[in-house]
């Protein structure tokens, strides 16, 4: 029998105890480490380690010489590595017969001391001595030089992130005259809204004030909705008192509180006058000192640390012997990589810096109940990154070993040039990258082993893939092979080829993410708890900070005569639920798939004429969860919310949209599904990464909807008590609004419906137990006019059920995205005031429609659910709403009860669904944080 040539594996440095499989091993596979030749006594897949001597029980297993883990019995040669994470995550995707049966080293994090008594300041690196050149623009007033020249719509809080977005959208064409113009973009992001005193409010301003004077910045409009915790108001006191040079820029600010019709025509006016102001500012020839490079990883596998990150590392360190400025990040994952960072350090100060982050952000994830032990992801593992350790030290190879650390900022914090700085933040790329920005990066470096597909609007973002076969799979999303070092490329080579990649870049040669028009922002998220054990979650979370009134427990209403009106649903077949819509819905499973499964609906709704009438509609609901988050509960909601969405009544047809390597991918997904009894094979299921990148996954998302849509779904009348209706309000809403969705709430019990509100919205909750205790007295005519002209069901419900005589309807209390077992009144858990996050709860426990009342500011609509405001304050409540309730209160109840079911029926558009004002964001619970 032939030999098989010894696969190769790699030690990361001499003296380490095992090495890291180059590819797929089988047992008995022969594996050449450096010199010495083992052979593999098990399954060990890509990137994951095995053994190359023996280690004895209670030993230290070792990767570039820092351990990693601790031998839970004796260990022989060739033997395949695995801790109890990454066996639980091999077993969601590989046969049982391939997978240890048990673990064989646990996870132990000697916490680092720093020794001041040996500390060796180290030198700085020396200067080329004829440095490159790149085109950039030149900025006046402090602000730097730009590697591009954009137009900003800057979202000031999450209340205004769909206005930005749709206005960057529909005025972006504008900007194709300006030739010196790179486009015009959008920052929407989810904070600054839903808490009077957020615990992210110094970061959020800090950061949004210095996007406003960011290089890259031709010209600005700071959107703000008006009456939030972060608004233009406190934008502009903070950058006065943080003497940033708005001066220095063409920007304007610009208010919704006139309503959307006449922000948008103002917006317009305003970019028309600021495009040709950004126009005037060209490219001119710069040093390469004035570039600001953002290190970044995310999607790390094995080799992140082995070729992606060193490579980068080595670009970086040439643009510090340029005088130019590299910035590291995301705390949580350099976690057992302090002997590595700290190898090469200015000076004490810098080292205790550093050290302090790393502290802060350990009792900060204590004070939630978490570790950061918990922040490597099932894509992670699933690719060889075991535990927090490895994932770290790998990490920290985007510092040269020779670049020395100069100092630490704060979150956002401006970048001092020249030299490497570490700046604080979470593990959350997007995050972690907001705060690169606002520091005044230029240009970012993002090094990922399964494929992150991660851009930011207004910087560059080259993509390295530490792996050529991830390369080739996903060449339409990926700037640069790293994985040619693994293949026999000098590094020597490597590092000219990225630093004239990054020229390039910086002179205005587009990324591989700028072509696909890809990219997101999220800015640090706000956390629940503050700075004291003790504090606890806030309780100032609605319009009054009072106890919540919990639900009568039983609710008794008098015989019912009165006949409302059906409305005209959808039937799929198959013994499903009464639809108000058929629509084809894409379910990001994380933050990385959002904007992509944003831009697939989007495409799908342009190609509608192709499903034959199937679909109303298609929708994306895009968040910013999945990825860098610590949080059991968190966990738990988020598979509740997907759940509740896969099998809303209104999705015709779903399917979950995985980036790949997430914490919550399709696997987890699927295996979540099973265990709440839901049959995953009801659901279509496509990867970003796994299924060939942007294009290649549209394409199989465009031929699963395809495959079912055989017949458009049949109309038939259905009654409101097949009706799951939410409701909302907010704090500035007037009684007479409160006390109409209370009367449309007891009209929906008193059909057997289901109505859910918001946990927050204490005013409102109180409207209706006070309505739904009034049921039994009220004139049976109050509501007549509602069934005026309108077809109606008979007074028996269409499931078979009497509503005559005197009935009890429970009330209860659910939990966020929980579906209720019953019909009635229900309390939805909210954790917050946000008006978005409760508008994404309502819709995953079920609601066909949701109503909300305004207190004379413009609110967002949902992507999928339809959402009917009501408006009755403010200068122009038209401009706001769907609906100005009447003076009477009989004739306002009439007329909802008829926009109800028109909007039921599909003969009305809701205001926030025409103008394209919706977002959708899932809340983080009681206990969820950034990670």
């Amino acid at each position: 029998m032939e030999r098989k040539n010894p696969a190769r594996a790699i030690v990361p440095t001499a003296g380490d105890n095992c090495a890291v499989a180059v590819a797929d091993l089988a047992p008995g596979d022969p594996v050449l480490t450096g010199d010495v030749t083992v052979t593999a006594a098990g399954h060990v897949f890509e990137g994951h380690r095995l053994a190359i001597v023996p280690v004895r029980k209670g030993a230290a297993l070792t990767s570039w010489g820092l351990p990693f883990g601790i031998a839970l019995r004796d260990i022989a040669p060739g033997e395949p590595l695995a801790n109890a994470n990454v066996l639980e995550e091999l077993r969601r995707h590989h046969p049982a017969g391939h997978v240890p049966a048990g673990p064989n080293f646990e996870d132990r994090i000697k916490p680092f001391r720093f020794d001041r008594t040996g500390f060796r300041p180290a030198p700085p690196l020396p200067p080329v001595e004829d440095p490159p050149v790149f085109m950039g623009y030149p900025r006046a007033g402090g602000r730097g030089t730009g590697t591009r020249n954009h137009v900003v719509l800057l979202g000031v809080s999450s209340l205004a992130a769909s206005f930005a977005r749709e206005a960057a959208a529909r005025l972006g064409p504008l900007a194709a005259g300006f030739a010196n113009v790179d486009g015009v973009v959008a920052v929407a992001h989810t904070e600054g809204a839903g808490n009077p005193a957020p615990h992210n409010r110094e970061i959020l301003l800090r950061c949004l004030a210095r996007f406003m004077v960011h290089p890259n910045v031709g010209a600005v409009i700071a959107v703000d909705h008006g009456d939030e915790a972060v608004n233009n108001d406190s934008l502009r006191a903070h950058a006065a008192e943080a003497g940033l040079p708005l001066e220095a820029i063409p920007h304007a600010f610009l208010s919704l509180r006139d309503g959307w019709d006449a922000a948008a025509a103002r917006a317009e006016t305003l970019l028309r006058g600021l495009l040709p102001q950004a126009d005037a500012h060209a490219r001119a020839t710069r040093p390469f000192a004035e570039l600001r490079i953002a290190l970044q990883c995310g999607g790390s596998d094995a080799f992140s640390g082995l070729s992606g990150n060193p490579v980068a590392a080595r670009a970086a360190a040439y643009t510090v012997r340029c005088g130019g400025a590299a910035n590291l990040a995301e705390t949580d994952e350099l976690i057992g990589a302090e002997p590595y960072i700290l190898q090469t350090v200015r000076d004490p100060a810098a080292a205790a810096a550093f050290l302090d982050c790393i502290a802060r952000y350990k009792a900060f994830a204590g004070r939630h109940g978490h570790t950061a032990e918990g922040n490597p992801s099932g894509g992670n593992r699933l690719r060889g990154l075991a535990n927090i350790v490895l994932k770290s030290i790998g990490a920290a190879a985007k510092k040269h070993p020779d670049c020395r650390l100069e100092g630490v900022i704060p979150y956002g914090a401006a970048l001092p040039a020249p030299g490497l700085f570490f700046m604080d933040s979470p593990g959350n790329d997007l995050e972690s990258i907001a705060g690169q920005v606002a520091s005044g990066c230029n240009l970012v470096l993002f090094v990922t082993g399964s494929g992150s597909i991660t851009n930011f609007p207004f910087v560059p973002t080259l993509k390295i893939v530490t792996t050529t076969g991830r390369y080739r799979l996903l060449e339409h999303e990926m700037d640069f092979n790293a994985g040619a070092l693994l293949d026999g490329t000098s590094m020597d080579v490597l590092e000219a080829a990225l630093v004239d990649h990054i020229r390039r870049t910086a002179s205005g040669e587009r990324t591989k993410g700028e072509h696909a028009g890809h990219h997101q922002t999220q800015i640090w998220r706000d956390w629940p708890r503050g700075e004291t054990e003790d504090e606890g979650r806030r309780t100032e979370v609605g319009d009054q900070p009072s106890v919540i009134p919990p639900p009568p427990s039983v609710i008794r209403h008098s015989p019912f005569t009165i006949r409302l009106p059906a409305f005209t649903a959808l039937d799929f077949g198959g013994g499903r639920a009464a639809a108000g819509d058929a629509v084809g819905l894409i379910i990001p499973t994380s933050l990385c798939a959002g904007q992509v499964a944003r831009i697939v609906a989007e495409r799908l709704n342009r190609e509608a004429a192709s499903f034959g009438g199937a679909y109303t509609r298609f929708a994306a609901l895009p968040h910013t969860e999945g990825c860098g988050f610590a949080g059991d509960e968190l966990l738990r909601l988020l598979m509740r919310a997907y759940a509740g969405y896969a099998t809303h009544p209104n999705a015709r047809a779903a399917l979950l949209l995985e980036h790949g390597c997430e914490k919550t991918h399709n696997a987890f997904v699927r295996e979540a599904f099973t265990a709440l009894g839901i049959d995953p094979a009801r659901f279509g299921w496509a990867g970003i990464q796994r299924d060939g990148g942007m294009e290649a996954c549209a394409e199989k998302v465009h031929q699963w909807f395809a495959a079912r849509a055989d017949t458009a779904p049949a109309p038939r009348p259905a009654g409101w008590n097949r009706l799951t209706l939410g409701l909302l309000a907010d704090p500035a809403a007037d009684t007479a609004a409160l006390d109409l969705l209370a009367c449309l709430a007891g009209e929906v019990l008193a059909h057997h419906g289901t109505v859910l509100l918001a946990e927050h919205c204490h005013a409102l909750i109180q409207s209706v137990s006070k309505q739904a205790h009034r049921l039994e007295s009220r004139p049976a005519t109050e509501v007549a006019r509602a069934a005026k002209a309108v077809p109606a069901v008979p007074a028996a419900s269409d499931d078979g059920r009497k509503v005559e005589g005197e009935e009890e309807v429970e009330g209860e209390v659910i939990a966020y995205a929980e579906k209720p077992s019953n019909a009635g009144l229900h309390i939805m858990q909210t954790h917050s005031a946000h008006w978005v996050e409760a508008l994404a709860g309502l819709g995953a426990s079920g609601a066909h429609l949701i109503v909300g009342a305004t207190g004379g500011h413009l609110r967002q609509g949902h992507p999928m659910v339809p959402v009917l405001l009501l408006g009755n304050t403010g200068p122009d409540p038209a401009a706001h709403a769907d609906l100005t309730p009447a003076a009477d209160p009989a004739e306002a109840l009439a007329r909802l009860a008829g926009l109800v079911n028109r909007t039921l029926s599909r003969e009305y558009t809701p205001r926030t669904q025409k103008t394209g004002n919706t977002d959708f964001q899932l809340t983080r619970g009681p206990d969820g944080i950034s990670m």
